[in-house]
This record gives structure tokens, C-alpha cells and sequence, in this order.
């Protein structure tokens, strides 16, 4: 009967799934393999369907198999998350709080955030990092942080809960005594210069690029480093308004006169709180969680 099913089986059938092999599965679970082998055909059993081929020398997923194994992905993803949000509601205050947020986060609203979290938490010891990129997600996923703002629609994981927060205006600039700053730009005229570019510190965009349109760049480690390449006439690029608005406003830079780039050389990028769901939010992470939605909120 598929009610006799167990998270346990289900368990060992993602096991043996990411594994690749009986053995290796009841190596990572710590148990014998003659037991792993009893979970799945037990499973097979109730569900009336084999899930491996084991005719060869590995068992091989069948097509039935692999239909299954979503839905079993999905049902321990929620029992995790389940559990982990009893938890964060059982547990008492964090003794710290970690955060890690993308580069082009404007850093004032988050120190406004933690402002508002502090006056109720005021023990509470925090840790910020700041990440380009896919370093947010990575670091989500490493279980280093327990909250996270990301930037852009280029990484999700089944294991990252996401909610929208707002937007951060990203514009194309470049020094005012750039050759770039006389007149419109054609597409094929951006390409002929120098774009300076964020690297990523994680292996989440290995082979990866994501709007680089000139194949001549300088890669730089630091949103700051890219702001002061650009200033100093190295290339051109794009960065938050956030950033840049007082250059623009003051003429040491000016947006890049070119529609290929948006209206005014300008696009949103959506920005998302971000966790693990299966990793509890404790009182505080919940309030630093509130305050940081509260800006976007009318």
C-alpha cells in the first residue's frame, strides 16, 4: 500500500539516486547494504512499479524511477522545511546571526534592517558577508550564513526558499574622458573597448557569463574595484544607480548613450531574501527577516 510508505524509504531512495549504487548509498546513510536493498524493494512493493534495473552491474533508474524521484525530492524538501520552521519557533534567541548579501545590495538598507532587528535583539552578535554573483546561494547552501539577499534570476536551488524585495536600478557608466562618453554607441562600438566585469567566487556560473558583450574584460573581485576601474577610465560597465549616482550627478561618469543596454542604459534587477528551508530561522533571524521586507512595503 503506498500509505505504509516511510520518509525513511524515502530517504534511501534519493540515496541510492544521488549515489549511484546500493553499496555507496548505505555507506553515506552508515548501514549495511543488505538494508538499503530491503528499503527499496519494499518501496518497489508498494508501489507496484520497479524503480532500479539491477540487471547490470550497477543498478541503472528506471523511467518509472525517475518520474518517482521528483516527487519524493519534493515531499522530504517539505518535511524539512516543517521541521526546521518548529524548530526555529522552539528554540530560544540566536547567540549569533550571519547574513550574506550580494554586492549590488544598496549596504545602508541593510544596516537600517539590522538597526530595527538590534533594538529587540540587542545580544545578538552578527556577521555579514558580501558576495558577487552566485556566492550568496553557495554560501547559503554551505550552511556558513542563515539568510541571504540575492540579485538577479540566475541562481535557484530546490533547497533556497526565495521572496521578492524590490528592485536595484543597474546602469551601464564610463568615465567622462572616455573615448566611450563622445556621442551614441553602437553595439559593435562597446565591443571595441574594455568591459569591466565581476568574477564569481563560487563554481555556480563555471562556463558562464552573464551580460559581457565585449570579448575584451578585465574580471575584478570587487564591486568597488569595478567602481574605481571605471572611474579611472579603465573600461566600461555596469553598476547599481546606488553607487554611481553621485558621479553622475557631479560628471566624473556618464551613462554610456546606447539603446542596447535599456532606456537610458538602464535596467532593474530584482533583488530576494533568501534561506535555507531546511534550516530553522531563529527570533531574530525572523525580525532581521521583517526589517528588511519592510522597505518595499507601502
Amino acid at each position: 500500500m503506498i500509505d505504509a510508505l516511510t520518509l525513511d524509504q524515502l530517504r534511501v531512495f534519493a540515496a541510492v539516486a544521488d549515489a549511484g549504487s546500493f553499496r555507496a548509498a548505505a555507506r553515506q546513510l552508515s548501514r549495511v547494504q543488505s538494508a538499503v536493498s530491503h528499503a527499496i524493494a519494499n518501496m518497489e512493493a508498494q508501489l507496484g512499479v520497479p524503480l532500479f534495473d539491477r540487471s547490470g552491474h550497477r543498478p541503472v533508474m528506471t523511467p518509472q524511477g525517475q518520474a518517482l524521484l521528483a516527487n519524493a525530492r519534493d515531499i522530504l524538501l517539505r518535511v524539512d522545511a516543517m521541521r526546521a520552521r518548529a524548530q526555529g519557533l522552539g528554540e530560544g534567541v540566536e547567540l549569533e546571526l550571519s547574513l550574506v548579501v550580494d554586492t549590488l545590495f544598496p549596504i545602508e538598507q541593510v544596516g537600517a534592517a539590522l538597526n530595527r532587528m538590534r533594538a529587540a535583539y540587542p545580544s545578538v552578535a552578527t556577521r555579514i558577508s558580501v558576495l558577487p554573483l552566485g556566492g550568496p546561494v553557495a554560501a547559503l547552501l554551505a550552511g556558513s550564513h542563515t539568510l541571504g539577499i540575492l540579485a538577479g534570476e540566475h541562481f535557484r536551488h530546490p533547497r533556497i526558499a526565495v521572496e521578492a524585495l524590490g528592485s536595484v536600478q543597474m546602469v551601464a557608466v564610463v568615465a567622462a574622458a572616455h573615448p566611450l562618453a563622445q556621442g551614441a554607441q553602437s553595439l559593435g562600438a562597446l565591443a571595441d573597448h574594455l568591459q569591466i566585469v565581476q568574477s564569481d567566487p563560487s563554481a555556480l556560473t563555471e562556463g558562464r557569463d552573464f551580460a559581457v558583450l565585449s570579448p575584451r574584460t578585465c574580471r575584478v573581485s570587487g564591486q568597488d574595484t569595478k567602481h574605481a576601474l571605471i572611474l579611472a577610465g579603465v573600461g566600461w560597465g555596469r553598476l547599481p544607480l546606488w553607487q554611481v549616482e553621485r558621479d553622475l550627478a557631479e560628471g566624473r561618469l556618464l551613462r554610456l548613450r546606447t539603446g542596447s543596454l535599456g532606456r537610458d542604459s538602464q535596467v532593474a534587477t530584482e533583488t530576494y531574501l533568501a534561506h535555507r528551508i531546511d534550516r530553522p530561522l531563529g527570533p531574530a533571524a525572523r525580525a532581521l527577516a521583517e526589517a528588511l521586507r519592510a522597505p518595499a512595503q507601502p
